[in-house]
């Protein structure tokens, strides 16, 4: 039996999660424009979002920036700590730490002469402990501790600005340059920590003047953290990222922004939506289904008055669907008895009371539709101009919607899609998702009628061609060339040559309607004859009202056919 606990709201637990298919919903737009799931996400990931309870999560741009901001204040603060002590340090300190430092450099040649320095070690410390980090019980914790200071000091000069390492250089050498023995014993010692480098002794002045290892852990972890979030990391990486080590780095809403854009990606795998393919996020199956449902629901919303029908033809009568409505049943009806209807008129006949005696004229029936099989095929403009008038991502969106549309509400129907440039290709829904525009000139209109003429020519039912652009024809394919030929402004050859085409597929009973965005006088001029010679339909329209005016079209034409169908019953 399942069990729930229920405790007061302090602050810590999250509702704001998305779900995997909340992720999918704001990647669709950027995915269905470029055609790259992984990139989308990428995307959301740089520039952030607002979460399911209404709070907004921080783009790894912006946390970017709040990392490096964080980690310069911390280098400022200790830069200003550490110029402070070195100018303020007393000669008498620097006397002490050069006999320090001589007496630790004897005792680091004794070891290394093979000679046994515990004992001397622990007169080191009774006499220099208070200038020593931490409490080293032997020589080997003693260099590991200032081999980590060593390491502080260099996070440190990586976090300044060139001035503030300039000027630190500057009082360093001031330090030094009047005490040639002290300079000696810093090499000296710099020799022996096998994690130093030329140059390091001039600056890690160990010994209460180099910045504390807290600090430097900070400017370690922010600086890889600054590596990871400028580095363009991949839509899982975040995942990684020590939440509680952020949290302490940078305080709990950065750290709640990483933690949320570190399961996005774990989201949408979770979900089954994406999969990992080749080290990149891919739309599955599912995936694919769930877009398209989602950009049919965005043109529903604003649709709502239409109701989609099936595809009655002919007479009400033996069907195959179920209408929804009613009939008193004549001689020759299939009998699929309404029970409810036929006992309510029964008892409305003989009044209430058991047992209910039917006579034939109680009877009455469901109607059915015979359903017919249309078969289209969506022509998209996949020239350069689309994305740059701005009109690629509403066609693309209205294909992926139309499909799911046919596919949920007539399944017998067919469904092609071709795409369109300089040349054109079929492109099939699973593809669809990831197909982007083409990097190329020309609108071969002629090419993509041809390619749907011989989708259709194998389809059997009404057959129609939605074509989508926003240019006139530039470009066709000559018989027997192996190259299309461009050419801008329109060519008469090439408009001929696209006419030709149309009238093939009138012939053929191929309805042509085409949804023109942005149309110029010269494609308003050429739509006009397409549309004289094809009997089809036109729509000047906008990316904004592209997939209403399709959609509307579509469902407005089986409303019709279904007035028209019992009107004849």
């Amino acid at each position: 039996m399942a069990r729930a606990n229920y405790s007061r709201w302090d602050g810590t637990q999250e509702v704001g999660d998305l779900s995997g298919d909340d992720v999918l919903r704001r990647l669709m737009d950027d995915l269905l424009e470029h055609g790259d799931p992984d990139q989308a996400l990428r995307r959301l990931m740089q520039r952030g979002y607002r979460d399911a309870s209404g709070r907004d999560i921080a783009g790894l741009r912006e946390l970017l920036e709040r990392v490096r901001r964080r980690r310069a204040q911390l280098a400022k603060d200790a830069f200003s700590e550490l110029q402070a002590a070195i100018s303020s340090t007393p000669p008498e300190l620097l006397q002490r730490v050069k006999e320090m430092l001589s007496a630790l450099n004897n005792l680091v040649e004794r070891r290394d002469s093979g000679e046994d320095v515990q004992a001397g070690f622990e007169q080191f410390m009774a006499e220099f402990g208070d200038l020593v980090p931490g409490n080293p019980a032997n020589l080997e914790e003693l260099l590991e501790g200032l081999a980590r200071q060593l390491d502080a000091a260099r996070q440190l000069l990586a976090s300044l600005t060139p001035e503030q390492r300039a000027k630190l250089a500057e009082l360093s050498e001031a330090l030094l340059e009047d005490d040639l023995d002290l300079r000696m014993e810093l090499e000296r010692l710099a020799a022996s920590l096998t994690s130093s480098s030329p140059g390091d002794q001039l600056f890690g002045l160990p010994f209460g003047l180099g910045p504390p290892s807290s600090v430097a852990g900070q400017l370690s972890d922010l600086g890889g953290l600054e590596q990871l979030l400028g580095g363009a990391p991949s839509p899982g990486a975040l995942a990684e990222v020590d939440i509680e080590r952020a949290r302490e780095l940078l305080g709990q809403e950065d750290a709640r922004s990483l933690e949320a854009l570190g399961r996005l990606a774990r989201e949408l795998r979770g979900s089954g939506l994406v999969e990992q393919k080749e080290g990149r996020l891919r739309l599955t199956p599912r995936g694919l289904r769930r877009i398209g449902e989602q950009a049919l629901s965005d043109l529903y919303a604003k649709l709502a008055q239409y109701r989609a029908g099936q595809h009655p033809v002919g007479s009400p009568g033996a069907g195959h669907e179920r209408a929804g409505e009613t009939k008193a049943y004549e001689w020759g009806d299939a009998f699929n008895l309404s029970i409810e209807r036929t006992v309510r008129n029964a008892l409305a006949r003989r009044g209430p009371g058991t047992p209910v005696e039917l006579a034939p004229e109680d009877f009455e029936i469901e109607r059915t539709e015979a359903l017919s099989r249309s078969a289209t095929v969506i022509m998209l403009d996949l020239s350069l101009s689309m994305p740059m008038r701005g009109n690629f991502l509403a066609a693309k969106k209205m294909a992926i919607a139309l499909h799911a549309l046919i596919s949920s509400r007539f399944p017998s129907d067919y469904l092609g899609i071709v795409g369109f440039s300089r040349y054109a290709r079929e492109v099939t829904f699973q593809e669809l998702p990831e197909v982007s525009w083409d990097y190329d000139w020309g609108t071969n209109i002629q090419h993509g009628l041809i390619v749907s003429r011989k989708l259709l020519s194998r389809q059997r039912g009404t057959r129609q061609v939605i074509m989508v652009t926003d240019g006139e024809p530039t470009a066709y394919w000559p018989p027997g060339a192996s190259e299309p030929v461009f050419a801008y402004p329109p060519t008469r050859e090439t408009v001929d040559a696209t006419l030709v085409e149309v009238g093939r597929c009138t012939r053929e009973g191929v309805r042509i309607n085409t949804f023109a965005l942005d149309a110029t006088g010269h494609l308003r001029n050429f739509i006009e004859k397409l549309t004289r010679l094809n009997r089809g339909r036109a729509f000047y329209t906008s990316p904004d009202t592209l997939g209403d005016y399709v959609l509307a079209d579509f469902l407005a034409g089986k409303k019709t056919t279904r007035r028209r169908s019992w009107r004849a019953g």
